[in-house]
């Protein structure tokens, strides 16, 4: 047994989770946590471990191949794939893109299969063939044949307008041109004709035709800008730089047609920012990384030429292995329509099923005795019922609207462009519109329970100025002047001494400038050469001026302040940096860059000074760079208070600190670092392995503060949400101290508000646990739970968790791997049976601790969870979604909130500073936070108005059209007639009663969009499903039999005893079917003037023209001349005698009909 507890989660509930510590890496595998096991190796240990060593080696993550110049290497058998049967393929696809889905010859068959797979086309399709058989069909075939071919038509249509655009764009891509070297020369050659291997040639402004391996290029130092807008929206320039050796050796073209280099790299992948792989050349082998590879899509800039080779192409490129079909998201209107169309199905079975029993019943007692009905058929009656089942589930159909599904998209497409087209969400500073990306989700707009949103970029501006920095325990930045005086007002800082400075930084501490000139404390200097050198930044000069193009804001904004202090960042090659120091130009050897990346949240420099001397400058979150110092930091109180102030003005920090390192230490760990470099295999834990050694017993030098302000009208925006009963949780990954403030800045958190924190909650949920557990008992399952509150009623109360106590609550906290390598030797039943009982307690108690985190959590007004990966975001949405069974939105700018984007019932982008991963993958984008609250209040709630309406009506008009059949059959035997004539039937659906609806679906409003932002209450009718649910639907059902009731009977009074003047019966079934039509169509149209809040010109035309519409095709359908034409389809004439009892048996009708709407 003690076996199996050490290969468990266990749970330390005294455990104390650091606030300040960010939780484990996302992609933190169980074996990295083992490296705080006990030393000493049980003997079994050491026996599974020679075991595993006798195993066959780990496959290599390199197995693709790329032999430069050489395109018959890629053609080798052994690179041949199987396609189909016999025939093969090579595995290096070619060049040539296919995004069309359809040619000349597939799109009809293609197409109708396509749309064949959707129920409800399939099931009209159904009911078309059995239209088709007399002896079960009463209603001509054409009746279902044209709204069918109608809907296919549209949906087909826009299919092939959709392909043909895709045709074009990739002729237009596959025949574009670039150099590419053949029979030892570069030679133009067609994008579609490239294959892997090639090496080609690239000029200023070219896409880049494939991913490829950066070899030379024009620039010093064989640099390369690209623009990535087409991978990832981003428009700022970004920098690739070659190898070395490639750069000194690959310039000329007889260079690049003998180069002969073979590259082991990975397989094709969709990760745009990783690349793993080795060039073997010249008897060395050198690392590759994605900082050498041009990925197709982007745009050569600012480079005059660059040489590259092909290493993959066509669709094994990352931008097409990225062109896959994103989750598809469906609205809760969508579920609950497709549930109730189930439900129309059942009762039309149903009563299907009833009238052919009734058939069958009137065929035993009347039909077999009346000779004048005999037809030559001797079926039974029961076999006539059975028939007539069929014809019933034909002549009810339309209870199941076919165009149902086309109007609602139709609706949407409409809806998506009023948000695009909405100036009041457009962003004139950036030119940038709001934009539905999709076209599915907009009535759930005005169904959101709750918003999580991003504070960096989202709720700030992500604009970062450098406001204030800490440097030896010493705090700089306040209005002061040399003295060390402070003032309340004093004069910017004149930066005129320098020559490299912008002119548009300010700063107000002049002491600061003081001690930088007089050179009194090293550290100062030593403080910002660390800014200066410390950083992936590139700078190129335009008319003289440097121009830093930075990854991030961030990095961005602390050059800068370095330049400005005078220490100037110039230039950069692939081993050296230089840096103007004061005026004093110096070029440092860059040894060795260890990168920054969300997991290590730090970054390193390591570079030879030209005195000879190695030192290594790093920078990095104050948590990670905390636990690397040296012991002796004699500032580090000083500094961790400095930071605690920043903190509390909502500033962004950083830690500065370096080392020096002797040069035996460095080339024993050079070494080290090499050999990860080039490895095959995991080769990202490698290198961080390996950075760790070096990185540790660091000098502290200080801190730095950036701001980063609101944006505008964030305050307004949040008190408008929380009136509209929309929780806002903020999910960080800073500070909880900057976290809280910012909370209090955009008014999340008042002075009322009582702030419950990680270890308050985690006590709350261990007396709850322990209550549930108590109460669990035998008879548990006989008592009903209950569900107690957290807190009293009243009061304010707002949650605010760091990452670490959300992992330790949710009991989401890593497993620490048995040291005990398993090994597959058979177990016992009684051993599986317990580790499986054990895992289900586990599993039960882990999320019975989530749902009441959960409920806690909701009970708060606000809840703030910073010190959070991307991880621990989508979970946090997807906890809620599982347990509160409500609707989601996320909200953020940058790649750490994709996770949380996707996850989320909508996810929103906003188009800040940190680059557009976010804009693309969320369902709705805009520029800036405060249009949130038009989005939702105005877009949103209109369009979950007109949504429902739509839907009751669209039912209503159908169930008061389909059910006069049903009250017409217990007058006809039961025998599947018609009350109308087939065209009506054939075009009501389509032309006299769908654009009234249609219009109201788009236009409709209750109150304006004003009064929508002025009454945010108005909002909570979306929230609790008021205007379309199970109980809605059943009142438009019962408002369309009793419609359908009206508008039968009455007609059915007034012809049953009625004489004509010429002594004759009008009742003939032309006039009755014209009467029952004529009252109809009045009474929906009408019905739906009633309905509508908003009136404009189109609404009116659209109702009375419908009407008008109606008539005109009813008299020339049943005029003399169309019946000489056709006489075997228009069989009706117009009896003249008729037309005043149709007329006053119309209007009683419609007066009638119209009466019940204004009831229901």
């Amino acid at each position: 047994m003690s076996t199996e507890r050490d290969s468990e989660t266990t749970f330390d509930e005294d455990y104390q989770p650091n606030d300040e510590v960010v939780p484990y890496s996302d992609d933190e595998t169980e074996d990295e946590l083992d490296d705080q096991e006990p030393a000493v190796e049980p003997e079994q240990n050491r026996v599974n471990k020679e075991a595993e060593e006798n195993r066959e080696p780990v496959r290599k993550e390199c197995t693709w191949q790329v032999k430069a110049n050489d395109r018959k290497y890629h053609e080798q058998t052994h690179f041949m794939n199987t396609k189909f049967f016999c025939i093969k393929e090579s595995k290096y696809a070619n060049n040539a893109i296919k995004t069309y889905k359809y040619n000349a010859f597939t799109f009809l068959p293609m197409n109708l299969f396509e749309q064949f797979k959707r129920a409800a086309n399939f099931y009209f399709l159904v009911l078309l063939v059995l239209q088709t058989i007399p002896q079960i069909s009463t209603l001509a075939w054409y009746t279902t044949l044209f709204p069918l071919l109608l809907v296919l038509g549209i949906t087909a249509i826009k299919d092939l307008v959709d392909d043909v655009a895709r045709h074009k764009m990739d002729r237009e891509i596959n025949n574009r041109t670039c150099e590419v070297i053949k029979d030892g020369r570069f030679k133009v050659a067609k994008w579609k004709d490239i294959q892997v291997g090639d090496v080609i040639r690239l000029r200023k402004n070219d896409f880049v035709p494939a991913d490829i391996l950066l070899l030379s290029s024009s620039e010093p130092n064989s640099l390369c800008y690209v623009e990535t807008a087409e991978l990832d929206g981003e428009t700022n320039l970004k920098f690739k730089m070659s190898l070395e050796i490639t750069d000194q050796y690959l310039q000329r073209e007889d260079a690049l047609a003998a180069f002969d280099g073979f590259i082991e790299c990975e397989e094709p992948n969709n990760r745009l920012d990783k690349f793993t792989g080795i060039l073997s050349w010249r008897k060395g082998r050198f690392p590759l990384d994605a900082d050498k590879i041009l990925l197709r899509g982007c745009v050569i800039r600012n480079t005059d030429f660059c040489h590259g080779l092909v290493i993959f192409a066509g669709a094994d490129t990352k931008i097409m292995k990225n062109s896959g079909k994103t989750r598809f998201k469906r609205t809760k209107i969508d579920y609950l329509m497709n549930y109730m169309v189930y439900t129309i199905i059942v009762v039309l079975i149903l009563l299907s099923a009833g009238l052919a029993i009734g058939h069958a019943y009137w065929e035993a007692q009347v039909g077999n005795y009346s000779w004048y009905l005999y037809d030559g058929e001797d079926a039974t009656p029961s076999l006539r019922g059975f028939f007539n089942f069929w014809g019933y589930i034909i002549v009810l159909n339309t209870m199941v609207p076919i165009s149902l599904y086309v109007s609602v998209e139709v609706i949407r497409l409409g809806q998506s462009h009023f948000i695009n087209w909405d100036l009041q969400m457009y962003y004139a500073e950036k030119d940038t519109p709001a934009k539905a990306r999709t076209t599915t989700l907009n009535e759930q707009l005005g169904q959101i329970h709750y918003i999580f949103s991003d504070k960096t970029g989202t709720l700030t501006q992500n604009i970062m100025t450098f406001k204030k920095c800490c440097i030896n325990g010493q705090i700089y930045g306040d209005h002061r002047d040399a003295s060390q005086h402070n003032h309340n007002k004093i004069e910017q800082v004149d930066f005129s001494w320098n020559t490299y400075a912008d002119g548009k930084f300010a700063f107000y501490d002049h002491y600061l400038i003081e001690q930088i000139q007089s050179g009194k404390e090293p550290e100062v200097r030593q403080f910002f050469f660390l800014l200066a050198v410390c950083h992936t930044v590139m700078v190129d000069r335009i008319d003289g001026h440097l121009n830093y193009q930075a990854a991030s804001p961030d990095e961005g904004a602390l050059v800068n302040a370095a330049r400005n202090f005078g220490f100037v960042f110039l230039a950069r090659t692939q081993n050296t940096i230089t840096i103007s120091e004061l005026g004093t130009e110096r070029t440092y050897n860059v040894l060795a860059i260890l990168d920054f990346n969300s997991d290590r949240k730090r970054m390193s420099i390591i570079v030879r000074t030209p005195e000879g001397n190695i030192k290594l400058y790093c920078k990095g979150a104050d948590t990670v760079i905390y636990e690397r110092l040296h012991q002796m930091n004699p500032t580090k109180q000083e500094t961790q208070d400095a930071l605690d102030v920043f903190a509390n003005e909502t500033l962004r920090t950083l830690c500065l600190c370096y080392k020096e390192i002797e040069e035996k230490d460095f080339a024993e760990w050079n070494k080290k670092f090499m050999a990860a470099s080039v490895s095959s295999t995991h080769r990202d834990e490698a290198l961080d392995k390996v950075y760790e050694e070096i990185e540790k017993d660091l000098i502290l030098l200080g801190a730095t503060a950036i701001e980063d302000k609101l944006q505008d009208g964030v305050p307004e925006t949040i008190s408008k949400l929380a009136k509209a009963d929309i929780k806002i949780w903020v999910l960080t990954g800073d500070k909880k101290e900057t976290a809280e403030n910012i909370g209090f800045a955009c008014e999340l958190l008042t002075e009322d508000t009582t702030i419950c924190y990680g270890e308050d909650i985690n006590s709350l949920l261990h007396s709850r646990m322990e209550n549930q557990r108590n109460r669990g008992g035998v008879y548990a399952k006989f008592v009903p739970p209950v569900q107690e509150p957290f807190f009293p009623s009243g009061g304010n109360r707002a949650l605010i968790i760091t990452g670490s106590w959300l992992n330790e609550i949710l009991l989401e906290k890593k497993t620490k791997r048995s040291r005990i390598l398993k090994l597959k030797f058979p177990r016992t039943e009684e051993e599986r049976r317990m580790r499986t009982q054990s895992k289900r307690r586990l599993e039960a108690k882990k999320e019975q601790r989530q749902k009441n985190f959960v409920d806690l959590a909701c009970e708060c007004s606000a809840v703030i969870c910073c010190r959070v990966t991307p991880k621990q975001k989508a979970m946090v949405v997807d906890l809620v979604k599982k347990y509160k069974k409500a609707i989601t939105l996320a909200i953020g700018d940058g790649a750490n909130d994709v996770n949380m984007i996707k996850t989320a019932h909508i996810g929103v982008g906003i188009s800040g500073q940190e680059g557009m991963q976010a804009v693309m993958s969320s369902d709705y984008s805009f520029a800036q936070f405060r249009y949130l609250q038009r989005l939702l209040l105005v877009h949103g709630r209109w369009s979950y108005i007109r949504m429902c309406k739509f839907l009751r009506y669209f039912f209503y008009k159908n169930f008061a059209f389909t059910l006069v059949h049903f009250w017409y059959s217990f007058f006809n035997g039961y025998s599947a007639q018609t009350a109308y004539e087939d065209w009506f039937i054939a075009l009501y659906n389509v032309l006299y009663s769908s654009l009234p609806v249609l219009l109201m679906g788009l236009l409709d409003q209750d109150v304006s969009d004003k009064l929508s932002l002025r009454f945010p209450g108005l909002y909570v009718v979306g929230q609790r499903d008021l205007l379309f649910n199970y109980k809605r639907f059943f009142v438009s059902l019962l408002h369309g039999v009793l419609t359908s009731m009206i508008l039968f009977f009455i007609p059915l009074g007034a012809y049953l005893q009625t004489v004509g003047q010429d002594g004759e019966a009008p009742s003939d079934y032309q006039s009755f079917a014209v009467t029952i039509a004529s009252a109809l169509v009045i009474t929906v149209n009408f019905q739906i003037g009633l309905d509508t809040s908003y009136w404009t010109f189109v609404n009116a035309f659209s109702i009375f023209g419908s009407i008008a519409l109606y008539f005109g095709i009813m008299f020339d359908f049943h005029s003399a001349g169309i019946h000489v034409l056709l006489p075997s389809t228009f069989q009706f004439t117009d009896p003249e005698a008729s037309q005043a009892v149709e007329g006053g048996g119309a209007v009683a009708a419609e007066a009638a009909g119209v009466r019940p709407g204004c009831v229901v």
